[in-house]
């Protein structure tokens, strides 16, 4: 193996590409390439996308002016990509996806449940991302008169999801090749789309944007925690499993967030600006998101700006199928990764048609499907992150798929703090509107918040909420269980009642 083609390598060159046959197994010494700097690249490229203009008029939508819209947006962005690098340390340490190293706080089975609820979320990040690839190439085609119906959208959601699915079924070596691609031309592109629209600021309007409340304030940053890191967090260690070992955890984490991070901030602060400047503009990208910022652009710049949308948002819709097909594995299905990948690309296919072409409020239902799975998902982390936080030692990779070993089959606290955790936040979230979730906020009046109506109702507590429960339970009652799984000897490297190799 000494002429294999370092994995994380920003440049493979010479390396022919073929389909990635890891699916849930470590990856071996052999295969473990590259230095945290790499890390840069995936990340980067997956968060270059445009949509990040839109999280101005998503912030403004809280009803908060420009300065608490821009502190919410970077105390959201910047912590919730720090946890994805706190998270992403566990890939070195066991070199396996981010949903099996969740197996040694849930033990073997007992992770299924973080699993489906992390494909869930994962399938629907993808759906969403290439439903808004879709229509934004329609918009487009539409400003240049060369269509722009019902046709122009079907043209588009077939190119974006072949792009889309061939990534996720070729796995890791095309997607590292990809996003590097990906980060340099939608990184120029993007910097020329703020040059030309730049005139379109108005500081005296934006500043003019009156303050809200501190829990609109707190609403908005957490719509920001959940759009940006915790959609990522629980694939956060699917890329740094390739990294040595001895990998530094800091230079993991620091590079983790910072690629992460440095384009939505840039994109945030300019949305901001635009959204701020144009009522109707902030009002148009919460039906069309992408296809509203085209509306400033001079003629000539419609077509790169298309391809810097659609490249942006499939660099983002790659890495979210790869993981998921991942995480349905981790959740019992026994078939090849690359089946995995093709099967959820088939659902998010069927999820972006209806998108497009049957949801009238996509603002209303991308808020409740962000909240509703970010809860479950930062309970998740609080509890992964508090595990973490708890071990010394790098993980026993065969255990990890020995129901029988040290980490257990299916141990009780720490699903019992995750179910309970859930539905505490979510009893204290509300998603008017989207209509299939009014059931939640059920906590909110019996714990003196106002009810579904009052102040705090649109403050999404119920996410911070659950990621505080877990994280703090985890430390109080798991101290013991991975102080006993850390002070048994070495397991075999394999043997009997292996799960999901």
């Amino acid at each position: 193996m000494t002429d294999r083609q370092d994995p994380l390598d920003s440049a493979p060159g010479v390396r022919p590409l073929q389909v990635e046959t890891h699916g849930l197994d470590v990856i071996g010494d052999a295969e473990r390439r590259g230095t945290p700097r790499d890390l840069f690249w995936p990340w980067f490229g997956a968060n270059v996308s445009v949509l990040g203009l839109s999280y101005g008029a998503f912030a403004f939508g809280f009803g908060i002016s420009f300065w608490q819209a821009l502190t919410a947006g970077v105390l959201g962005i910047v912590v919730s990509f720090l946890l994805c690098g706190f998270i992403a340390v566990a890939g070195k340490r066991g070199s396996a996806p981010t949903m099996v190293l969740s197996r040694a706080a849930y033990g073997v089975r007992g992770n299924r449940l973080p699993s489906v609820i992390s494909w869930m979320l994962t399938v629907g990040w993808e759906t969403v991302l290439t439903a808004l690839a879709a229509m934004a190439t329609a918009t487009v085609f539409s400003r240049l008169g060369w269509g722009g119906g019902t046709r122009t959208q079907v043209v588009g959601l077939i190119v974006v999801a072949a792009l889309t699915v061939v990534g996720g079924v070729m796995g890791f070596d095309l997607i590292m090749r990809l996003q590097t691609w990906i980060t340099v031309i939608t990184g120029v592109l993007t910097l020329v789309y703020i040059a030309l629209v730049a005139h379109h600021v108005h500081w005296s309007t934006v500043s003019a944007v009156p303050a809200g409340s501190a829990q609109e304030f707190i609403g908005a940053l957490v719509f920001m925690m959940t759009g940006f890191g915790l959609g990522w967090v629980n694939a956060a260690a699917d890329y740094s499993r390739y990294l040595p070992r001895v990998s530094s955890g800091r230079g993991v984490i620091g590079w983790t967030a910072f690629g992460a991070s440095l384009a939505p901030l840039v994109l945030l602060v300019f949305g901001l600006l635009l959204a701020g400047s144009s009522e109707p503009l902030s009002k148009a990208i919460a039906q069309d998101p992408i296809g509203a910022l085209t509306t400033i652009l001079p003629t000539w710049f419609l077509v790169p700006f298309a391809v810097v949308a659609v490249l942006g948002l499939v660099g983002g819709a790659v890495l979210d199928i790869y993981s998921s097909g991942l995480a349905l594995l981790s959740a019992g299905v026994r078939v090849p990764r690359y089946l995995a990948a093709l099967f959820d690309g088939l659902l998010m296919i069927a999820g972006a048609v209806y998108i497009v072409f049957f949801a009238d409020n996509f603002l209303g239902q991308f808020m409740g499907f962000l909240t509703t799975l970010g809860v479950p998902i930062a309970a998740w982390a609080g509890v992964m992150l508090a595990d973490l936080a708890l071990r010394r030692r790098d993980y026993d990779e065969s255990d990890l798929y020995r129901p029988h070993g040290r980490y257990g089959d299916v141990p009780l606290v720490p699903l019992v703090l995750t179910l309970a955790a859930t539905a505490v936040g979510w009893g204290l979230v509300t998603n008017t509107a989207a209509s299939w979730l009014t059931w939640q906020g059920y906590l909110l009046q019996p714990f003196g918040l106002g009810g579904r109506t009052g102040a705090w109702a649109y403050a999404n507590l119920g996410v911070l909420v659950a990621l505080a429960l877990a994280f703090l339970g985890t430390l109080l009652l798991g101290r013991g269980r991975v102080h006993d799984q850390e002070s048994q000897a070495p397991s075999p490297a394999a043997g009997q009642g292996v799960l999901n190799p």
